[in-house]
Formats: structure tokens, sequence, C-alpha cells
């Protein structure tokens, strides 16, 4: 009752959250209703007259200011506790019913659970502060006098603790889902850490090759060695624009702990049929349709790498949240200057289908879609998973992969 409905921050959330959000906090609105109109009389029929009045005035002001408290939830509570304030105050000078009531208590819970939630930790901590001084405060309006706890402070600071677990608990998840993101990427990191000398010992091979063939080249015609110079400032050209694709993702913060991936020399193309292969041992059917080997033999190792690590996630995935499917697709083509990487599955909805875990995302506990993406990202390309109309999933990359001999925009 005290969480937060629909801020977990997920993608298929947000498409439906404003009409969730308004249900919820409609629900929420006739929970306040029932809880002060039964407190309201109980206190008539213990106190009489109107006394029930106060109590239900300042209860729902402070419902009202709960369900607002999305516009701004340090406000919001400010202005909760401060009404919260004032009634204890009221009702111990004016001889009142004690305060806060039932009504009043469920809002500041809210209250307080939003700001837990959200809220930066100095203002969070302040905010709970207050509202446990409001649940002791109450003490001052108790009318018994006998030995123990007042029920009214009981459940005041009972509901007040409720608050403070069902705000923090989310906020602490949501922290370990994000160390964990961060871990996945750090991992990412290092295994491109670890293909750049793939990379660069491939350019620069071919670097040397050319300029070994442009010696010959201006030793026997003289006139052709400014072609083959081009060549040599083409794949130059492509040498630091593949490294800076590369490069660009290693941010490694400093006492990033390293060997956490085993390494491996990069994988391309041509061992997606090993890798197929092993994936139909376990009963799935594949379809695979790859480009001319001539052809592939052809793009930057850092795309042929990714191509087979996309392919190798989504296998993953399909395995673990999907071993129902029936059949399974893998297509690599070459589409102009970019290559289309597309694994669909038939896989239907329900258990194991459908949003399959919200993210999906294969190895590691559901964050290999993430290292993916960072992965496909880094070299400038795009990454979508999703469901597919009717069943299904499907995963698919654009990775650009000029023609060689093209020079880049440096």
């Amino acid at each position: 009752m005290f969480f937060e409905a629909g801020e977990y921050g997920s993608g298929e959330y947000r498409g439906g959250g404003r009409v969730r959000r308004r249900a919820a906090d409609a629900a929420l609105g006739a929970v306040f209703v029932v809880v002060l109109a039964f407190w309201a009389s109980l206190i008539a029929g213990s106190w009489g007259g109107g006394y029930w009045r106060f109590d239900c005035a300042a209860g729902a002001v402070v419902c009202v200011i709960a369900l607002a408290r999305r516009r701004d939830r340090a406000w919001a509570a400010v202005a909760g506790l401060a009404v919260a304030a004032t009634a204890v105050l009221a009702a111990r000078f004016a001889d009142l019913p004690a305060e806060p009531g039932p009504g009043m208590a469920l809002g500041l819970a809210v209250l307080v659970a939003a700001a837990v939630r959200r809220l930066p930790v100095r203002t969070a901590c302040g905010v709970a502060a207050g509202g446990l001084a409001v649940a002791v405060g109450s003490l001052l309006t108790a009318h018994t006098v006998a030995a123990g706890v007042p029920s009214v402070t009981a459940m005041n600071v009972t509901t007040w603790a409720a608050a403070v677990v069902a705000g923090l608990s989310p906020r602490l998840l949501d922290a370990r889902r994000r160390a964990v993101a961060e871990a996945v990427r750090q991992a990412e990191r290092l295994a491109l850490a670890r293909e750049l000398h793939d990379v660069v010992a491939h350019h620069v091979t071919g670097i040397v090759v050319q300029a070994q063939a442009a010696r010959l080249v201006a030793r026997r015609s003289p006139e052709k060695a400014g072609d083959a110079l081009g060549q040599i400032e083409a794949a130059g050209s492509d040498a630091l624009a593949a490294m800076r694709r590369v490069v660009g993702l290693l941010r490694v913060a400093e006492g990033a702990a390293s060997g956490s991936r085993d390494g491996a020399a990069v994988t391309g193309p041509e061992r997606l049929g090993d890798l197929v292969g092993r994936f139909e041992a376990g009963g799935h059917p594949v379809r695979l349709r790859l480009p001319r080997e001539e052809e592939t033999a052809a793009w930057p190792p850092e795309v042929a790498s990714t191509v087979y690590r996309v392919v190798q996630e989504s296998l993953t995935n399909i395995a673990r949240h999907a071993p129902q499917a029936r059949a399974v697709t893998v297509s690599v083509e070459r589409d102009r200057d970019v290559v289309v990487v597309e694994v669909t599955d038939d896989a239907p909805p329900g258990p194991g289908g459908g949003t399959r875990g919200g993210t999906r995302g294969g190895s590691r506990g559901g964050y290999g879609l993430l290292g993916m993406r960072e992965r496909v990202e880094a070299l400038g390309g795009t990454l979508r998973a999703g469901p597919r109309p009717g069943s299904g999933w499907s995963v698919l990359a654009t990775l650009p992969a000029p023609h060689p001999g093209l020079r880049r925009d440096r």
C-alpha cells in the first residue's frame, strides 16, 4: 500500500504508466475515504457531539496532500508533517480525540514512503525523522493513563516503520541493480580491451603489407607510387577509426578488477555455424542465414566479433527464457554500409514468453542485453529487443561496416 506505484522505471511500464498511476491513486483515495469514515463513526460513538469533525478534516487534508505527492515529494512531505504536527498540538490543548488518527497516519505513511523511495538521502532522512517525531508526539494526545505505550502511539509508530521499510526496500534494490549493471558494463569494456590487440594487429599488419608493396611499386613504377600511398592512408584511417570505436568504450574506472571474463580471440561470422550447432544440440531447430564468406572476411574485426556476440547472447537468452520455442531464426546480412543481425524465436507468451523477465537479457542473471547494447552502441550501431507481434521475441542489431578502402572522416 505504501509503495510508490509504477516508479520502477521499466520501459514497458512507462508506456501505460500514467493510467496505472491514476488507477492506483484512485484506489488509494478510496482507502483513505473508508478509513476516515470508519474512524469518524468510532469517535462519534465514543465521544459524541461533533468531535469527529476535527479528526476527519485534518486527516482529509493530509490524505489529499498524499494523493498529490508526485508533483513535489519534498514539499508534500513537509506540508503533511506540518498539518499533522498542528493537529497533535490542537488535540493536546483543546482536549480533542488523539491524533494522528488512522486516516492521517495512513496519509503520512504514503508521504514518508514516497520521500524515502525517491528523494536525496539527506532529505529522505529528514522526512523520516519528522514522521517519527509526529508518531512519538502522539503521546501528548493520549487519554489513557494505563501502563505501557498508548494504542494511538503504537499504531502511529508501526505505520511509520512500515512506510520506511516500504520506501527503503525498493531504493536499496534499485541501488543493487545499478551496481550490477555497472559491473556488466565494466566486464564488457574489459572484454573489448582484450580484443583491442587483435583489432590493432589486423589493421597494422595490413598497413605494413601495403607499405612493403608501395616500396616495390616505387622502384618499378614511380608514377604509381601515389596510388599505393593513398591506399596506405586509407588503411591508416581505417585503423584509427576502428581503434577509436573500440577505445571509446574503455572508460574503465580506477581500481577496476581485471580478469572478470576469460580472454578470447576475436570471433566472427565464420564461427556462427559451430555456435548454432551447439545450440541445436539442445533440441532447438535453427534457421541460419549468412552472407558469403568472402564478404564477411572484409568486415572490420570489431564488427565481426560483435555480430558473433549478439547471436551468442540471443541464443543463450532463448535457451534460458524460452525453452518452449519451436523454431529459431538467425539472420546476418549486409545492407550497403550496415550489417543487420536479427535473432527471432516463436515462443508463446506467458511464463518464459512475453516480456520474459523484463530485460530478458540472456546471461549473467538477465543483464546480457545490457552488455550487448553497450558493445553495439560503442560501435555506432543500434540494438532493439522486444516481443514480436503475436508471439515470440526478436533481437535486432545494426552495425555500421563501411566497405574496405573507403576513407572515414577524421
